[in-house]
């Protein structure tokens, strides 16, 4: 029978991870609804064509979930039911922002929609957080291990889950990713493929800072989608497996890819996509850049921004999509995004159907970028 299909409200759901998950359950026909809510309009969210059929217009309702007047007519459906799922993928997602930011567009959205969610008896709420809130360590953090936030997101999404944990009736799953990569990505790696792009046409060394051995954790946002769906489902199943005197009361999974990413993985693949010379800076460059964070990199952006304009103008191209080489001072921290996932595969038996990044995957990231005429 349809009507034993859970309803799904996706907040965030034009976002790059909201927008997969939309296509997954549409291609799967996994939901009887679903209702898209995010604060840009379809036109202006760089949607490749095969997003049209999930990301409909009559699935689509523009508001910003974290205003209050909003979030009536956001979680009001025309049947007067409630729906099954809700999926937070909203907030902020760029890097140095002020503090102010965060908290509204990500801890106060959080709450919001929390705080609706328990009030009108929502089965699963499915919280999106960041492996980044774990302090740095020799091993791969799991879920119960220290946390120490060290980006000013993973500040905010910490605080986010804390607040959530408290809202009384509220049935919460958090899910911690690393940098999630695929088609059409942008921040982490689009900034590496868009610099490599860049030293391939100086025909310079892209060298990048610290070491390869700086763990700079992965996985494919078809895997990330699938593991946000099968959490949803399994907790409104009866959280199978889950312990709570030995795990705590809310599920926190960690969704990481096998192939404990580094940037030596990363050059070493950028390298052979490009065919340009990559390495390391040395332990001086390093030990400088630690202490000059901000001069190394203005430094860099300074390099790279003219020559990519330059390509993009050469190529034709006015709007290169979410693209750019620009670096964030931020995702330049010699801190590890280093994590366990082994927690999904035996609670859930998930298993990842991209478990390693390869050439291959990244070779399919700047293939939809040309699709969608943004590289040059």
């Amino acid at each position: 029978m349809a009507d034993e299909k859970p309803s799904v409200l996706i907040i965030g759901g034009l976002g790059y991870i909201g927008r997969f998950l939309a296509q997954h359950i549409h291609q799967n026909n996994l939901a009887s609804e679903v209702r898209l809510v995010d604060k840009v309009l379809p036109q202006l969210a760089w949607l490749a064509p095969e997003f049209s059929e999930a990301c409909a217009p009559s699935k689509f309702m523009q508001a910003d979930a974290s205003k209050p007047e909003a979030l009536v007519k956001v979680f009001d459906r025309p049947d007067g039911k409630q729906w099954d799922y809700v999926f937070n993928c909203g907030g902020e997602t760029r890097y140095s922002q002020e503090d102010e930011v965060y908290k509204l567009r990500s801890l106060d959205l959080s709450i919001a929609v929390g705080q609706e969610a328990a009030k009108r008896k929502v089965k699963t709420f499915v919280e999106l957080s960041t492996g980044m809130v774990y302090k740095s360590d020799s091993s791969p953090s799991k879920e119960g291990d220290k946390l120490k936030p060290w980006s000013k997101i993973a500040v905010f999404k910490l605080q986010a889950e804390e607040a959530l944990a408290k809202i009384e009736g509220l049935n919460l799953v958090v899910v911690r990713l690393p940098h999630v990569y695929g088609p059409y990505a942008s921040q982490w790696v689009a900034t590496a493929l868009c610099m490599a792009r860049v030293y391939q046409h100086l025909e310079g060394e892209m060298k990048w800072l610290w070491t390869k051995d700086l763990r700079t954790n992965t996985a494919h946002i078809h895997d990330v989608v699938r593991a946000l769906w099968d959490t949803a489902a399994w907790y409104d199943a009866g959280k199978a497996k889950w312990n709570e005197s030995e795990m705590g009361k809310v599920p926190v999974f960690n969704v990481v890819d096998k192939g404990a990413t580094t940037q030596g993985i990363m050059s070493d693949i950028i390298g052979e996509i490009f065919k340009i010379e990559t390495g390391f800076q040395g332990q001086l460059i390093s030990t400088f850049a630690r202490l000059n964070l901000d001069s190394v990199v203005d430094d860099v952006n300074d390099e790279i921004l003219g020559p990519w304009a330059d390509l993009l103008s050469d190529a034709g191209i006015t709007r290169p999509g979410p693209l750019t080489p620009f670096m964030e001072k931020e995702l330049l921290k010699d801190t590890d995004l280093s994590m366990d996932g082994s927690r999904l595969e035996t609670v859930l038996g998930f298993k990842y159907e991209k478990p390693v990044i390869t050439k291959e995957l990244i070779e399919e990231v700047i293939e939809s970028y040309k699709q969608m005429k943004w590289w040059p």
